[in-house]
């Protein structure tokens, strides 16, 4: 029995099936990435359940894509028709709840189980505001383990959301969960300096090293219009060079252009990044002084900067603190504004939200984290904290070895 028992323990190290789950975005996606390589390198399949129209990010990695629901734009249309409310440009409980706990279910729950369960997973991951995720694992039984990419979210967004999905999960004869994050394992990507005092998330606490993304086996597509070269090198002796990002969604030239126009009349160098769609003709910029880029893989952009202003995105915010590089963070919408609160009150950056933010305002921030070595020192420190957590390889080894305990 020993024997069979070590037998079949190989056999589900060797075999696994990983399922993860996201919220069809780059930014809800990316962060679930090292973990998705981690489990691949080790010989184990994995997929995503997704909007099919993620499938330029996802099947270039080699993950395959399980195609369920509609992307956000039909997403957030829906909840607008149903509610009033913009979750994405003016986040409150009911409209975000609507949109990640409400249409996505009622859009794509039922695709998402079907293909689930042709798939038959050993382990689900799902970050921590997709319920598809929950949905699968309540209907197939499967553990699940939940990955936050950033600071806690207020309490009162995570209760709509969960009460909202509750009657979503028993119409269908299934238990809803009582909790965000709902996955037995909570994968925790926030570095503690970066953490809200005294707060812990529910679940197995696993810390998971954030890591800036980068390039998987092929190359990533390059957005309409643009170079697909990445950052230039940085010439010995050359002026600061600092990366503004806005990411893939929020990226637009009407905010972006005046930004980038107040920032080059500091001594810099900016690299500025157009999102998914923008065109380098949208911007009117002295090409000497700004360097206008595609979708490139931040780990990539981040080389040789010393600084970022950015509309603090999870994964950009984590990644930047990653390699201790000081923000101007200048939050437009969803969750930012938490990213916005939480590098300021750790000294690593400053914030202006929209009752700061003009772009002259931006550029004096910016020459201040430039100028005072205080924002590096504190960026740097939390980048020593992202630097100790356990890497995503030892943490696929970890549920791995877990879940071939439970199996046998």
């Amino acid at each position: 029995m020993s024997d069979w028992i070590s037998s079949r323990s190989i056999d589900i190290l060797l075999n696994m099936r990983i399922l993860f789950c996201a919220t069809p975005a780059f930014g809800h996606a990316l962060p679930l990435f090292p973990l998705a390589r981690a489990f691949q390198v080790r010989g184990h399949r994995v997929a995503f359940v997704t909007a099919a129209g993620m499938a330029p990010l996802i099947e270039p990695e080699g993950f395959t894509l399980l195609p369920a629901g509609p992307m956000p734009d039909v997403l957030f249309a829906e909840v607008a028709r149903r509610t009033g409310a913009d979750p994405a440009g003016d986040p409150t409980p009911e409209g975000v709840a609507e949109f990640f706990a409400g249409v996505r279910l009622d859009l794509g729950g039922d695709a998402a189980i079907a293909a689930a369960r042709e798939f038959a997973p050993d382990l689900i991951v799902n970050e921590l505001v997709d319920f598809t995720g929950p949905l699968i694992a309540a209907a197939l039984g499967t553990p699940m383990a939940t990955l936050a990419f950033g600071p806690a979210a207020p309490p009162e967004f995570l209760a709509a959301m969960t009460a909202l999905a509750a009657p979503r999960f028993t119409a269908r004869g299934l238990p809803a969960p009582t909790r965000v994050p709902a996955g037995r394992w909570l994968l925790d990507t926030c570095p503690p300096g970066l953490q809200y005092e005294g707060v812990r998330l529910p679940g197995e606490h696993v810390p998971l090293r954030p890591e800036p993304h980068r390039a998987g086996a092929r190359t990533i597509p390059s957005g309409p219009g643009a170079s697909s070269a990445a950052t230039p090198d940085a010439a010995a002796g050359a002026r600061p060079r600092v990366l503004v990002t806005f990411g893939t969604v929020f990226a637009d030239p009407a905010v972006v252009g005046p930004l980038l126009a107040a920032l080059s009349e500091l001594d810099v160098d900016l690299v500025a990044t157009l999102g998914l769609d923008g065109k380098p003709q949208d911007y009117d910029l002295d090409p000497d002084r700004v360097t206008l880029v595609p979708f490139v893989p931040m780990a990539e952009l981040l080389d040789s900067v010393s600084a970022v202003v950015t509309h603090g995105g999870a994964g950009t915010t984590l990644g930047a603190l990653a390699r201790g590089l000081p923000m101007v963070v200048i939050p437009q919408g969803a969750d930012q504004f938490i990213q916005a609160d939480r590098v300021a009150a750790a000294g690593a950056g400053l914030a202006l939200g929209p009752d700061r933010y003009t772009p002259a305002a931006a550029a004096d921030a910016l020459r201040r984290i430039l100028g005072e070595p205080a924002f590096t020192k504190a960026a740097r420190g939390i980048g020593v904290e992202i630097a100790t957590m356990p890497a995503p390889e030892s943490v696929a080894e970890q549920l791995e070895a877990t879940l071939a305990f439970r199996l046998v």
